[in-house]
C-alpha cells in the first residue's frame, strides 16, 4: 500500500503537523499545547474536579495529574478540596490562571484559523464532520 492511500499515515502526519503548528503558537505563552487546552477548558468552565477536566480533555488521570502539577507551580492553577465529596479535589484557576487561560484561548483560536485557511467554509465543516465521524461511530461497532 503507498503511504499516500494509507489513512493511518495521513491521520499522523496531519497530527504531527496540527501538534507541531500549534505548540509554536502556544510557546509564546511559555505554554505546551496540551496546557494550553487545558486552561482553556477551565476557562470555560472553573472549579471542576479533576475527574471532569480529565473527561472533557479527554486525558487519563496520571496525564492529567502531570500537566495539572505543572500549571499549579506556574501559579495558574489551585487545587482545593471538594466540600462535597472528600475524595475528589477542584481545579481553581488563579487571577493569574485567569488572565493566562484567555490568552489561551485567544491564541488556540487565532491558531485554529490560520491553520484552517486553506480551506473554504464547507471543506471545514465536512472535515470536522468526517473527524467527528471517524472518533466517535468507529468506537460504536
Amino acid at each position: 500500500m503507498e503511504k499516500v492511500d494509507c489513512i493511518f499515515f495521513q491521520l499522523a502526519k496531519a497530527y504531527q503537523l496540527g501538534n507541531r503548528f500549534l505548540t509554536q503558537k502556544v510557546s509564546e505563552l511559555n505554554l505546551t499545547s496540551v496546557q494550553a487546552m487545558i486552561l482553556g477548558f477551565l476557562d470555560h468552565e472553573d472549579q471542576v474536579t479533576s475527574s471532569e477536566l480529565g473527561k472533557r480533555a479527554e486525558l487519563d488521570s496520571a496525564t492529567l495529574t502531570g500537566i495539572l502539577d505543572r500549571l499549579e507551580t506556574a501559579g495558574f492553577i489551585e487545587r482545593r478540596g471538594n466540600p462535597d465529596d472528600r475524595r475528589s479535589i477542584h481545579i481553581h484557576l488563579t487571577k493569574k490562571g485567569k488572565s493566562m487561560s484567555r490568552e489561551a484561548v485567544r491564541v488556540i483560536a487565532e491558531a485554529n484559523t490560520e491553520f484552517l485557511q486553506i480551506l473554504n467554509e464547507n471543506e471545514k465543516r465536512d472535515l470536522l464532520h468526517v473527524i467527528e465521524k471517524l472518533r466517535y461511530e468507529s468506537t460504536r461497532s
